[in-house]
């Protein structure tokens, strides 16, 4: 039921270079990832630009996501990301984090001061330089306000908010280069996509909302559906083979089942139209935004294989 996207403004291709650029400067890289899509909202073209730097994942947005996969997640990024760039050995820690309340970030600096404490040399003389990535909308200015104890960047609950680079001074004197968010020119596999859209990490106004809603529904009616029926107040949801509420045809594919259920959702919520009508772009924009701010429950959309 995954639909193709494809968002790649052109200031992203700008950031892959200004990453390259910049990297030689820094002696720390801070990925932000979102907790709940571990796995889409890391871009593979930044895993190869600052292989072989230090780093720590900032698994964030983790109050969103769920605890258990939270937990499975921070071991297997560990493991994953340990041995890199054809074998040489990198250092890297993940730090559940919640960048709004400020949870994980004292981690997160005590993490940064242990790799600074081991430079030696000319570089231990030089201020301790860092690099914030990661894909649009993960959180990575609400981070670094927290790092730098006051508002230094703009936020903002949509991608795209930071479009140039920034350096900033953080209370303990360390440098922090803040770069705009940048997400992989294609997604070979259509789920990373979606995944992505449904946290906001690519533009709602570019997307057709009722049908990107709609989507959502058939995944947390697969995975959560407990959550589903007890925020909407369902009895249940429907099965295959169930009569279309609309229709009245037998439904046989998840896109059938996925509308029904958006279809009772909009009934309970009153997102009715005049002439009893569903209206569906309320409905998508309604479990999309209750999706997003937990009102649903933690939800994790990929979970460690």
């Amino acid at each position: 039921m995954a639909t193709n996207i494809n968002w790649y403004p052109g200031h992203m291709k700008k950031t892959g270079e200004l990453i390259q650029e910049n990297l030689k400067m820094v002696d720390a890289v801070v990925e932000v990832i979102d907790a709940r899509i571990p796995v889409s909202s890391r871009n593979p073209i930044i895993d190869e630009l600052v292989a072989g730097k230090p780093r720590i994942i900032a698994l964030n947005k983790s109050d969103l996501a769920d605890e258990e996969a939270n937990r499975l997640w921070v071991q297997k990024l560990g493991n994953a990301t340990a041995s890199e760039s054809g074998g040489a050995r990198t250092e890297t820690r993940v730090i559940p984090m919640n960048s709004i309340s400020g949870d994980g970030t004292k981690k997160l600096l005590r993490g940064l001061d242990a790799i600074d404490a081991r430079r030696s040399g000319n570089a231990a003389m030089k201020p301790f330089r860092i690099m914030i990535v990661g894909v649009p909308n993960v959180g990575k200015s609400s981070l670094i306000n927290r790092m730098t104890g006051h508002k230094s960047t703009r936020t903002g609950d949509r991608p795209g908010v930071t479009k140039s680079k920034q350096w900033l001074k953080l209370p303990n004197g360390m440098q922090l280069l803040d770069t705009p968010g940048i997400l992989r020119p294609k997604f070979e596999d259509p789920r990373a996509g979606m995944n992505l859209a449904f946290c906001g990490s690519i533009k709602d106004e570019i997307l057709d909302v009722p049908t990107l809603g709609m989507e959502l529904i058939g995944v947390l009616s697969e995975r959560y559906p407990e959550l589903l029926m007890r925020r909407y107040k369902l009895d249940s949801l429907y099965e295959e083979g169930e009569e279309s509420p609309e229709t009245g045809y037998p439904m046989e594919t998840a896109q059938d089942l996925a509308l029904a259920n958006m279809h009772q959702m909009a009934v309970k919520r009153g997102c009715i139209l005049p002439g009893k009508r569903i209206d569906y772009e309320r409905m998508g924009r309604l479990v999309l935004d209750e999706f997003r701010a937990a009102l649903i429950g933690r939800i994790t959309l990929e979970w460690p294989e």
